[in-house]
């Protein structure tokens, strides 16, 4: 088998191909138009299906958002012939932040909903996709990522007016399907919390409730909070990346409980689970202090084979020498292979890839621009 990983940065598209997880190449920025204007666009989201060998691409290109999309393990591209997605224009203008709109005046009529980012892109069953856009919103597609539908039961969800940008901007940035029940979706939201919907997306409820903060008045609020990354594991319980702690719920619905104890630090960005292996997920944890480095200013791969009850450092191979880049939110992924492989990106332009039964990690782009986001897939 090979295996392909995509690597979003913030000037383009960058590839890499495997035999072994040990030796790459690597190509980019990728010409995903004739224009050249996507080799240097934001990519943002990635998304794989192993299934069929189809890739997507969210770019912010000069004029504007899109999806692209490969059918051939990112070897060629294309993109829909209209803008795959657009606010209803008749939607009431919504400020980006109602936390920051008390005593301004709000905008005149005239002024309207635009897709800034596409923050997520993920696979569902036959020809579903679904987008976490920014602004803060969900879309979904029934033809594989040509054409999406705005969802307005959570853009209208009454607890909206406790969403707020965060550093990173307000964002569905998150999406987590039921492989068991494609109905059922959860999704994050920068500074905004976490939501579930049972019957696909007519109607949302909030389960961020037991996660606190500690740069807020109300330390236990029932919405708000800024959630960095959310993973399921096998036996479909849910894992938190918080601003602040980490937390796992069994039943969401029925609290969290936080498992932070045994990490290095209270703060962090990615956080994702063993496709396989119910319990195990790996975490890359963040220094608390405002310079937002690695602990100690040496980067490394946290684990969990508990549920998060205990941790460990995981993995060899990493620099040992001091080290400042940060793993963000979906700079982490597996390929989701039966015996699957890690890999991370960070801010420093290092990507890295371990197998899990070694856990050696193995070096596969340098010197890359700011990492985005990681997506990997194993390959024919």
């Amino acid at each position: 088998m090979a295996y392909l990983v995509l690597i979003g940065t913030r000037k383009g598209l960058f590839t890499a191909r495997s035999d072994d997880r040990r030796h790459w190449s690597v190509d980019g920025p990728a010409k995903l138009d004739d224009d050249g204007f996507t080799a240097v666009a934001e990519i943002y989201a990635a998304a794989c299906d192993p299934a069929t060998g189809r890739v997507l691409v969210g770019a912010s290109t000069f004029f504007g958002p899109s999806i692209w999309h490969s059918d051939d393990h990112a070897t060629t591209w294309s993109e829909p012939e209209n803008a795959p997605m657009a606010f209803p224009q008749d939607l009431p203008y919504r400020p980006l932040d109602f936390s920051d709109t008390a005593g301004i005046d709000q905008p005149d009529s005239e002024q309207t909903n635009t897709v800034k980012r596409i923050w997520q892109l993920t696979f569902g069953p036959g020809q579903r996709v679904w987008a976490g856009v920014e602004p803060t919103s969900l879309w979904t597609s029934d033809d594989g990522g040509r054409t999406f539908t705005f969802n307005q039961a959570l853009w209208d969800h009454p607890q909206h007016t406790t969403w707020a940008s965060g550093a990173g901007g307000p964002a569905v940035h998150t999406i987590v399907p039921d492989p068991t029940d494609p109905r059922h979706l959860t999704v994050a939201i920068s500074s905004g919390g976490i939501y579930q919907t049972h019957d696909d997306g007519q109607t949302w409820e909030g389960i961020t409730a037991g996660i606190t903060v500690d740069y807020a008045p109300d330390e236990a609020p029932e919405s708000g909070q800024c959630i960095h990354k959310v993973t399921r594991d096998a036996d479909g319980t849910l894992f938190a990346q918080s601003h602040g702690p980490a937390y796992r719920a069994t039943k969401p619905d029925g609290g969290w409980t936080n498992i932070s104890t045994n990490l290095p630090s209270n703060f962090g960005f990615a956080i994702v689970a063993h496709p396989h292996e119910a319990g195990t997920v790996m975490a890359w944890p963040v220094g608390e202090s405002m310079d937002r480095t690695p602990p100690g200013h040496r980067i490394g791969a946290w684990r969990t084979t508990d549920g998060g009850d205990t941790w460990h450092p995981w993995g060899t191979g990493l620099p040992a020498e001091p080290y400042y880049g940060t793993v963000m939110r979906d700079g982490a992924c597996t390929d989701g292979a039966e015996q699957p492989g890690w890999y991370f990106g960070t801010r420093c332009g290092d990507v890295w890839a371990a197998d899990d039964q070694t856990g050696q990690w193995h070096l596969v782009a340098t010197h890359l621009p700011d990492v985005l986001c990681v997506r990997a897939m194993e390959t024919p």
